[in-house]
């Protein structure tokens, strides 16, 4: 077999089905495991200037995938971007690692999926993406079990933590609604946004980080392998596991590795950080990742009917 041959070859065996599904998998575990990191690596540093060292770190091994898969690393429509990077990952990362100081790695993982009903809701009126039907249905459940997951009737747990974790879900759903314009007006590679927006949402936190002047990082080992394995693997190597996966299969099935992420998170802090989880709580997190669920539906029942 010639070698333009083998390489079709070999690319026809990368594009089976099964290929993505298993990368959706690693990805899920992967996600899905970090929240548990992060939660260990505040042990080590302040929520801010984490947030800032992760991003840092993510936005370094971005460029550095640019520059050996020999992409342009120009900086396209910087105002944008930098409005991006300042709600997408400066406000996402930087509420969800505050979350993470006052609450539990698996709760946070399902209050900040929550993202894709503030999604739905502000596409509306931002992008003229109607709300339809099921969808309101959907939109309900996931805001019922929110509600019990937050259980603004218990005085006995302090609702700080669940705050940040819904202002970090807008604040991604924010993000997203930006992104979404900027493609609608204009062609940009998506990696190399990825890396600026990073890059501009790192600068922001480490002006915080120094504003409120937090204590300082205890560079450990043990802290290095947490943020080299978050900024490297979880960031710099899933977003490019996305990237393929979305070229590979239908934005529906692709969007079921958003299920798989808080599922792995509950249960891996459970298993290591011990977590438990109230009645009212379980019920919420599985309304939610019903609703979660059922919008994946929706999305492949969509997809199917603009085919036919």
């Amino acid at each position: 077999m010639t070698p333009p041959a083998q390489a079709a070859a070999t690319t026809a065996k990368m594009r089976h089905p099964g290929w993505a599904l298993a990368s959706i998998a690693v990805l899920s575990l992967i996600w899905g495991y970090t929240w548990v990191l992060a939660k260990q690596g505040l042990a080590y540093a302040p929520p801010f200037a984490f947030a800032a060292e992760r991003s840092l770190g993510g936005a370094a091994a971005t460029f550095l995938a640019l520059m050996l898969l020999g992409r342009s690393m120009r900086l396209e429509a910087p105002w944008q971007t930098l409005l991006i990077g300042v709600v997408q990952t400066g406000g996402f990362i930087g509420l969800q690692t505050w979350a993470l100081v006052e609450g539990g790695a698996g709760k946070t993982a399902v209050l900040i999926f929550t993202m894709p009903i503030w999604t739905l809701l502000m596409a509306w009126p931002f992008l003229g993406e109607r709300i339809r039907g099921a969808q309101w249905l959907v939109a309900a459940a996931m805001l019922v079990g929110l509600a019990l997951i937050i259980e603004p009737w218990n005085m006995d747990t302090s609702p700080l933590s669940k705050a940040l974790g819904v202002a970090a879900a807008v604040s991604w759903a924010i993000g997203t609604i930006l992104i979404k314009r900027l493609l609608a007006r204009r062609k940009v590679d998506l990696l190399s946004l990825t890396a600026w927006q990073m890059l501009f949402g790192a600068l922001a936190l480490v002006l915080v980080a120094g504003v409120l002047a937090e204590p300082q990082t205890h560079w450990t080992p043990a802290f290095i392998a947490i943020l080299a394995f978050i900024a490297i693997i979880s960031t710099a190597l899933c977003w490019g596991l996305w990237a393929w996966i979305l070229d590979r299969v239908p934005a529906w099935e692709a969007s079921l590795s958003v299920l798989g992420t808080p599922v792995v998170a509950i249960a891996s802090s459970r298993l290591v950080l011990d977590e438990g989880f109230s009645i009212a709580e379980v019920s919420g997190m599985v309304l939610i990742g019903t609703g979660l669920a059922s919008l994946s539906l929706l999305g492949w029942i969509a997809s199917r009917r603009a085919s036919r």
